[in-house]
């Protein structure tokens, strides 16, 4: 599935964003993001796209340039904003046309499309380019997203602006479990962090 656009909107009687994207298949999927499940994926990704970049830059670099390649999308889709077309509806809806709660979402690094429990022990060039989002849905359903780092950043920033305009307050990654632990590429709500 190939992401063609993003598309969000923060809705204040609802308290919920609704997340929109369609793909090259003329597909669209429409989610709903409430404040935990936004914080969560924006504090998540970063961290993990951070570890990633640790296994070729110190942790310190790692961290500047996950924030520099931010901020260049961002200001990039200031500029494109006024001269990219508007978001283009999809002709199937996979998942129906009325939006999905999201209730529970997982971020993981990948190494040959399998999930990795462990980054510490890999040697470098090992973990797969996409990082796996994995959209838990009502009824045990799940959507899992293969995302370019770049799709990812554009997805973020798409987020946290709408995280600005609802006034949820920053996302904050705290590991609780021990220090080996905290070097999990999977990490999941509901064991691995808490979000405040």
């Amino acid at each position: 599935m190939g992401i063609k656009q993003f598309n969000g909107t923060y809705l204040i009687n609802e308290d919920r964003i609704l997340f929109r994207f369609n793909t090259q298949n003329q597909e669209e999927y429409r989610l709903w993001f409430t404040r935990r499940v936004t914080l969560f994926i924006l504090a998540a990704t970063s961290h993990l796209l951070a570890k990633k970049l640790e296994k070729s830059y110190s942790p310190d670099a790692a961290k500047a340039l996950n924030e520099f390649e931010k901020q260049a999308i961002l200001d990039a889709a200031k500029i494109e904003q006024s001269a990219s077309p508007s978001y283009e509806g999809g002709q199937n809806y996979p998942l129906g046309f009325d939006p999905i709660l999201v209730q529970d979402v997982t971020c993981a690094l990948t190494k040959n499309g399998e999930k990795l429990a462990q980054i510490n022990d890999l040697k470098e060039g090992e973990i797969d380019p996409d990082l796996s989002v994995d959209f838990a849905l009502p009824g045990g359903a799940n959507l899992n997203l293969k995302l370019p780092p770049n799709t990812l950043q554009t997805m973020c920033v798409l987020l946290d602006q709408l995280r600005l305009q609802a006034e949820w307050g920053e996302a904050v990654l705290q590991m609780k479990n021990s220090p080996t632990e905290e070097q999990n590429s999977e990490v999941k709500m509901s064991e691995n962090i808490s979000i405040h």
